[in-house]
């Protein structure tokens, strides 16, 4: 950051301390203080010198390990404070180049926290230790659908889209060693945000990868209704009706905004069709979920390839919707995630 010139006037020794608060913050986001299980956080009522476009800006940040950042952001989009972990690589505080970011989006209904369940639940830590990238892995609400709330036409809160793609990228963008080049994926609700991200953004994630991912919205539209009856009162305040606001729906259907994706744009898709498999225990019972999210997945992959796009598919047949099985096809898809970021 570049200093202000001197003035000549003193400044009110509550502002002096405010910016003082920032600094400390805006340093430790930046590798420059960090040393292990260091802890830092700013005031809610500290004027931050970084802000996203809407004013989010960040109230703490917490250096779990040498890899492990968590950020705490005041967020207009979502009414409230939203949270995100991000993975450093493996010697950040020593190699100050500028760095890629892949965004790893979880899936729903999670018994911890979405912006820790990658970390919790797979190995992903170990896995991207050598990655040059930073990881940033939100949340995304229990039943957020990486969307913008619709709310009958009032809109408001909450507003994952702009949470995730204005808010945390900038403040990532904006305080880290960041070099513009993006990659995106995602489990379940988190690969229908993947692509449905990809598509409605093309130019701004140069590939994007979905596991066991609702990637067709318009394949049963009532069973998802059913699915986020769970969670809220009225279902309809997502995208609306499926039929009245059909435009809504298809506006955010990984399905149909893949045409938006140039050709030769990198996708990887892949799914198990809900029978037990080699990641299962022995009395895992059929998985009917994982059969409906794998018959998407195959229209999703045909429909993909006949657009031109380039796409890696892991139709893995046998296999339920679960860790294992996620966390494997995390390391099947960094390879391609990876190279994208480079190129």
């Amino acid at each position: 950051m570049s200093r202000r010139p001197a003035t000549g006037r003193r400044r009110p020794a509550r502002r002096r301390i405010a910016r003082s608060l920032l600094t400390v913050l805006l340093l430790l986001c930046t590798g420059m203080l960090l040393t292990p299980s260091a802890r830092a956080s700013a005031p809610a009522d500290a004027s931050p010198g970084v802000r996203a476009d809407d004013g989010a800006y960040l109230t703490a940040a917490e250096r779990v390990d040498d890899r492990i950042l968590d950020l705490t952001i005041h967020s207009p989009a979502l009414g409230r404070e939203g949270h995100a972990r991000v993975l450093l690589p493996t010697g950040y505080d020593r190699d100050h180049r500028r760095l890629p970011v892949l965004y790893l989006l979880h899936g729903c209904c999670d018994s911890t926290p979405g912006w820790r369940a990658w970390t919790d639940n797979t190995d992903v830590v170990r896995a991207t230790a050598r990655t040059r990238a930073l990881i940033v892995l939100p949340e995304g609400g229990p039943m957020g659908f990486y969307s913008n709330w619709w709310n009958h036409g009032a809109g408001a809160t909450p507003a994952w889209e702009t949470f995730h793609l204005t808010e945390v990228r900038q403040l990532v963008e904006r305080t880290l060693r960041t070099n513009g080049r993006r990659a995106v994926a995602g489990l379940s609700m988190g690969g229908f945000g993947a692509l449905s991200y990809a598509g409605r953004h093309p130019g701004m994630f140069r590939s994007a990868a979905s596991f066991s991912g609702v990637v067709d919205t318009g394949a049963d539209p009532q069973r998802l209704l059913d699915v986020v009856a769970g969670y809220t009162d009225d279902p309809t305040a997502l995208w609306g009706d499926p039929h009245a606001q059909a435009d809504i729906w298809r506006a955010h259907n990984p399905y149909d905004v893949l045409r938006r994706l140039p050709r030769g744009f990198p996708v990887f898709v892949s799914t198990g069709n809900g029978t037990p498999g080699p990641l299962d225990p022995p009395d895992a019972q059929p998985d009917t979920l994982e059969q409906w999210l794998g018959g998407m997945s195959e229209r999703y992959v045909a429909q993909a390839r006949a657009h031109g796009l380039r796409v890696t598919a892991d139709l893995y047949g046998p296999g339920t919707h679960t860790w294992p099985y996620w966390e494997r096809e995390l390391h099947r898809a960094l390879p391609m995630l990876t190279a994208s970021l480079t190129k």
